[in-house]
């Protein structure tokens, strides 16, 4: 029997909205300056808010919003924009026209097998069109560290063996080299944000909105083993991220960025 995929809860997701889309804006901030895509696509939407940002930006374009949570595409829709929201997985998508814009904010690191899906995505790409990702350096990063310790020590360590958590990002010059066959102008550097959060346990509070979600979804008929599961966690991570004097957490949070144009046609358009 197959295990039911780790749940987004948007309100949890949402606690820390502005710390998260941090990133997200400063992604956008990358693109070319004379990009006008008709086609877009924002793969892992979550709530929706990038690709109505898109689609204000760019009105005349198509904009898609692709994800696979219904819960967060809930969210989407109330926005009213006109976006098409889909319910999908990144995996499987292959679009019907090729994109001029591929936006995916924190979602590809979720995915396993990069060396082949980044030159998948960017092969969607029609000539001239822009893959703009942002993933967090997760799996490299203390808290994740710690989190992955406190699950393989406890008696919950059996029940969390064998479930998926964010894996290793490739190094740079492997994503480099993963696209370099097909675009051009290909930009990758990363950022430490130091994230104040503010709140109780914030931390915890931070990855229950994310990287916790598989543990949780593996410990849900467990309410006991679970609440005992965060507990250790959380006096785990308040002893690595202790509170300062003005009652707030520091949370510093490495994240790659990758923006890549796939080449144009020979007469130098960006046109099909």
């Amino acid at each position: 029997m197959t295990a039911a995929p780790p749940a987004w809860d948007p309100r949890q997701y949402r606690r820390f909205e502005a710390e998260r889309d941090r990133a997200a804006l400063d992604l956008l901030l990358r693109l070319p300056d004379d990009l006008e895509p008709r086609e877009i696509w924002d793969l892992g939407c979550g709530a929706g808010q990038h690709a109505a940002l898109l689609k204000r930006r760019h009105p005349q374009a198509r904009a898609h919003g692709l994800d696979s949570s219904a819960g967060m595409l809930e969210q989407a829709r109330a926005l009213a924009t006109d976006v098409v929201w889909l319910e999908g997985d990144i995996a499987g998508w292959r679009p019907e026209r090729p994109a001029d814009l591929i936006l995916a904010n924190a979602s590809l690191q979720w995915l396993p097998d990069h060396a082949s899906l980044l030159p998948r995505l960017a092969a969607a790409l029609a000539p001239g069109g822009v893959l703009a990702v942002q993933m967090p350096l997760a799996h490299e990063s203390r808290h994740h560290g710690i989190m992955r310790a406190t699950a393989a020590r406890g008696p919950w360590a059996e029940r969390l063996r064998d479930v998926d958590v964010i894996a290793p990002l490739l190094a740079p010059e492997a994503y480099y080299d993963g696209l370099a066959a097909l675009c051009e102008d290909i930009d990758i550097w990363s950022t430490t944000y130091l994230h104040v959060l503010e709140g109780e346990d914030a931390v915890l509070e931070w990855m229950k909105g994310t990287a916790l979600r598989p543990h949780l979804t593996a410990l849900a008929d467990d309410p006991a083993m679970r609440t005992a599961y965060l507990s250790a966690l959380a006096d785990a991570l308040s002893a690595a991220f202790p509170r300062r004097p003005d009652g707030r957490t520091l949370l510093p949070f490495p994240r790659l960025f990758l923006v890549a144009r796939r080449r144009r046609s020979p007469g130098g358009g960006a046109g099909r």
